[in-house]
């Protein structure tokens, strides 16, 4: 089974969080694919990875791209992993068919949303009935991780 991590954003947006656990994802070796609630969103993420910090550099792309099997970040509203990643990035509450083909899972929520908050919940508990592995990180003041449970 896959094991899923809930990060709950609690310090910074999805904005500010997301380059750092994807810096951390390609340090690993691995590939991800980030999984959005929209197009528009996606192509947001993507803008935003080509400029959110002067010095830093995250080889993504999306389906405005193209060659997703040379992206080691595949940033969609699909529910696909044509990268081969191993890694998935849920953002945006969205859920995905395919969590086995995946190591791990990271579901990234905001909580200052209590609908998200909610989400998460109900998300917890489905992939907990299913057997996966579950892990809890709430965000630290300073941006970090902090594991919960």
């Amino acid at each position: 089974m896959t094991d899923i991590g809930f990060y709950h954003l609690v310090a910074t947006p999805l904005e500010k969080a997301l380059p750092k656990l994807l810096e951390k994802v390609l340090g690993s070796g691995a590939r991800a694919v980030v999984m959005a609630g929209s197009t528009e969103r996606v192509e947001a993420l993507n803008g935003l990875l080509w400029t959110y910090a002067p010095n830093g550099f995250l080889p993504h792309g999306s389906a405005k791209d193209g060659q997703a099997e040379r992206q080691p970040i595949w940033l969609t509203a699909k529910d696909e992993n044509p990268n081969g990643a191993t890694i998935l990035v849920l953002t945006d509450g969205a859920m995905s068919d395919n969590l086995p083909s995946y190591a791990r899972c990271l579901d990234v929520f905001d909580g200052a949303d209590e609908t998200a908050v909610a989400r998460a919940r109900e998300r917890w508990t489905l992939y907990k009935d299913a057997g996966h592995g579950l892990a809890y990180w709430q965000q630290t003041d300073s941006g970090g991780w902090e594991r919960k449970n």
